[in-house]
């Protein structure tokens, strides 16, 4: 099968959403499928192009067998409100003509992974210029998340927008998105339940054990073996709620026994660095190779997963499939009744958002009970083993695909 992936992320050595898109690719391409992606160049969580992808701004590469076509975008300084927007806007706008060309190459199935939703229109053209089944894939609600932090403002405005959003989204043939929750909220915006897909974010458990070992980061960062180790690794975001991790620390100061380490880069980082500067308890690091992210992971004793309250039950964490596969407890800063708080009570802590105190509490309690942890990081893997393995997960998703076009074309034939 020819099949056509726009999304703006798309980078498989990374985090987030580019790393999902390019396992995605490559598990089709070992499939047998034929895959070409459409995407920005590299930027994320730096918020910085590449060097490597600034000239020419447009590019064609393969990357383990995928055919990758690069498109320029606008990569604002700070990504927030307006300057986000018009970002996503940019990249709509010059991958459009890469869009286009591929009418003559006849995708029979065209995935668009959002964010950006405003590049939806061009791909449901293509797909109908091509004959192509159309599927979307929500990372998160750009729309709700716009009213709710603000960006958007208006009832007016909102009762307009959303239903130019469910217009949209009722023209693709399946929809799918990361958590149950957000699967509920697509039944709600009118889309049909026969064409709506739970497709969580994954974890390959090969590459991440409760075997593996930290000690080398361990030994980098000066950190004693009988130290405990709180983490956080992810993108440096500023709708994670992540000044919560240096106001606990300095809660904490006083535990010797107690070692924070923030691991990632993002618009945060310069000012958590800032926050941190006089806590010996706080180390930091970059981004780290992808194939030490199980190593890395391994390192803690407990996991650490801050969300802002507004977001919480409209963006799943990808980073939680992989705290969950290294066998250690979760400590997270959510609300009560969210899918996040569903998932992470089985397997560790949850405590209210932007709570400094009942965080701190929830470390201490852990820190103390070394066979709570053992026994929550067991509950860990196991829900990590049953619910984001890569490969079941990419089977089944691709399984009931498979299936819907069979029935389509069976239809066309009737």
């Amino acid at each position: 099968m020819r099949i056509l992936i726009y999304s703006c992320n798309f980078t498989p050595e990374s985090i987030g959403v580019g790393k999902y898109s390019g396992e995605m690719a490559e598990w089709l391409v070992d499939q047998g499928h034929s895959v070409r992606v459409i995407a920005a160049p590299p930027y994320y969580p730096m918020w910085k192009v590449d060097p490597a992808y600034l000239r020419p701004r447009y590019r064609r590469e393969q990357l383990r067998g995928v055919d990758v076509w690069r498109a320029p975008l606008w990569v604002p300084r700070s990504p927030g409100g307006l300057a986000r927007v018009i970002h996503l806007l940019s990249f709509a706008f010059t991958s459009f003509p890469l869009m286009v060309r591929q009418i003559s190459w006849r995708p029979e199935l065209v995935i668009t992974v959002a964010p950006a939703f405003v590049c939806a229109p061009a791909a449901l053209l293509v797909a109908r210029l091509c004959g192509a089944q159309k599927w979307l894939h929500l990372q998160d609600f750009e729309v709700d998340l716009a009213f709710q932090m603000g960006l958007l403002k208006g009832k007016l405005l909102q009762r307009l927008v959303l239903r130019m959003e469910s217009a949209v989204l009722r023209r693709f043939d399946s929809v799918s998105s990361i958590s149950s929750r957000m699967v509920e909220r697509l039944l709600s915006k009118g889309i049909e339940v026969t064409r709506t897909r739970y497709f969580p974010n994954w974890v390959d458990i090969s590459r991440i054990k409760p075997s593996l070992s930290g000690a080398k980061y361990r030994a980098q960062l000066g950190i004693p073996a009988e130290s405990l180790v709180v983490l956080f690794s992810g993108s440096l975001g500023g709708k994670q709620g992540l000044m919560i991790i240096p106001a606990v620390a300095k809660l904490l100061a006083g535990r010797t026994d107690i070692v924070f380490v923030v691991c990632g880069d993002g618009v945060m980082k310069d000012t958590l660095q800032g926050a941190a500067a006089d806590l010996s308890n706080v180390h930091f690091l970059p981004l780290q190779p992808f194939e030490r992210l199980g190593e890395l992971l391994s390192m803690a004793d407990i996991h650490l997963l801050p969300q802002s309250a507004g977001a919480a039950d409209l963006v799943l964490p990808s980073k939680l499939s992989g705290m969950l596969a290294s066998g250690r407890p979760v400590i997270a800063a959510c609300r009560s009744g969210t899918e996040l708080d569903s998932v992470v009570s089985q397997c560790g802590l949850v405590v209210p958002p932007q709570d400094a105190g009942a965080l701190a509490a929830a470390i201490c309690k852990l820190a103390d009970d070394p066979r709570a942890r053992l026994d929550l990081g067991r509950s860990a893997r196991a829900y990590a083993e049953s619910n984001f393995e890569r490969e079941a997960i990419l089977r089944r998703i691709f399984g009931q695909l498979d299936t819907d076009l069979q029935r389509v074309a069976d239809d066309a034939i009737a």
